[in-house]
């Protein structure tokens, strides 16, 4: 079934789009392997940004994100923007697996029936993006959260001295965790040692508040951006068409460098309205995952205790510490999560003999 392909029609004026490709067209092998590669690739160039966004929401007081690089590089120097990288890494290809496999098989399905029970395809289109969006990210949280946890708390690692001996900066990291963690394997061991698997678990719950949602709004509002920029592009061709005198029926086909960037726009108009609404969840989420609720670590802090330190902190504008990296990532992330994911998916297709 055909979700994405558009067709506007104002004043005489077609733009034809190349059909979706859907989950039974693809070679199932070669997009997970290729998936595996270019998404891994994609993570390395965004991690630095992630970081940034770590190290502020768990700081005491509001520090720019450029000053907190500057930082960063010169007292731990420049291997602290990837520190956590490994980790993050090796959950990238279960956790990408999971998530492609759900978004297809959820898009395809509910898709199909929405059209089945006479809803219009647009509308279809939106459902189906926002319950593959919501299911996919519940599947990939199985694994993200355990990597999220390890490698969040290597990210943090050093920031406790964070703003001593740093010039001006003075915000503090409050309670991080104060082991000290030799790489991600160690890590992983002794959060085991300590807290046991529940450790590995910690803040899941509300990872799944923050991610399902942020997916379901981001799939929704990204198919209907791209609606609304395909019909912008649809009105300004078809004001050009009259500007100079030309009313005959004439259709549109973007190539495929127009195309990408349809989806590049409007992949960053969801990521930047997703991260909007979803980030003082994800403020709270990094807390309790990273942060000690008390100083022999026995015990983590609650969601309330962590609201309120937030607050008392800096007022509620404290859940939005690292707001600007997180938009920034999300934007990017969105603009080349979709782009590439578009790419695989082309290179992924079976050919004409396996599909007949």
């Amino acid at each position: 079934m055909n979700l994405s392909a558009a067709e506007e029609e104002s004043s005489g004026q077609e733009i034809h789009i190349p059909a979706d490709i859907d989950w039974e067209m693809l070679d199932k092998s070669k997009f997970f392997f290729l998936g595996a590669a270019l998404f891994s690739g994609v993570s390395g160039i965004l991690y630095p940004v992630v970081v940034l966004k770590t190290r502020q929401q768990v700081a005491q007081s509001q520090v720019p994100g450029i000053k907190t690089a500057f930082w960063m590089v010169r007292n731990e120097g420049f291997r602290a923007l990837y520190r956590g990288f490994g980790t993050s890494l090796t959950g990238t290809i279960p956790a990408r697996a999971l998530y492609m496999g759900a978004l297809e098989v959820t898009k395809s399905n509910v898709g199909t029936a929405t059209i089945g029970l006479g809803f219009s395809e647009p509308m279809a289109a939106t459902i189906a993006n926002a319950a593959a969006g919501l299911s996919a990210a519940m599947a990939a949280q199985l694994v993200w959260t355990p990597i999220d946890v390890v490698s969040q708390r290597l990210m943090v690692q050093g920031a406790v001295s964070f703003g001593h001996g740093g010039g001006n900066m003075n915000s503090g990291v409050a309670k991080a965790s104060a082991c000290k963690y030799l790489n991600g394997i160690d890590a992983f061991r002794k959060i085991l040692n300590t807290d046991g698997p529940k450790g590995l678990y910690r803040g899941f719950g509300i990872s799944i508040l923050t991610y399902a949602p942020s997916n379901a709004v981001w799939w929704a509002s990204y198919s209907v951006a791209q609606r609304m920029v395909w019909g912008g592009i649809g009105w300004y061709s078809c004001k050009k068409d009259e500007d100079s005198n030309e009313n005959r029926l004439r259709a549109f086909r973007p190539d495929s460098k127009t195309i990408m960037a349809v989806q590049g726009v409007s992949a960053a108009m969801a990521g930047g309205m997703s991260a909007l609404i979803t980030m003082p969840l994800d403020t709270i989420k990094t807390r309790l995952q990273v942060l000690d609720g008390e100083e022999n670590g026995r015990r983590g802090p609650t969601v309330a205790q962590t609201i309120r330190n937030l607050v008392k902190e800096g007022g509620w504008t404290a859940c939005y510490r690292g707001l600007g990296p997180r938009w920034a990532s999300m934007s990017m992330s969105a603009t080349t999560m979709i782009t590439t994911y578009e790419l695989l998916k082309r290179m992924s297709t079976k050919s004409q003999g396996a599909l007949t």
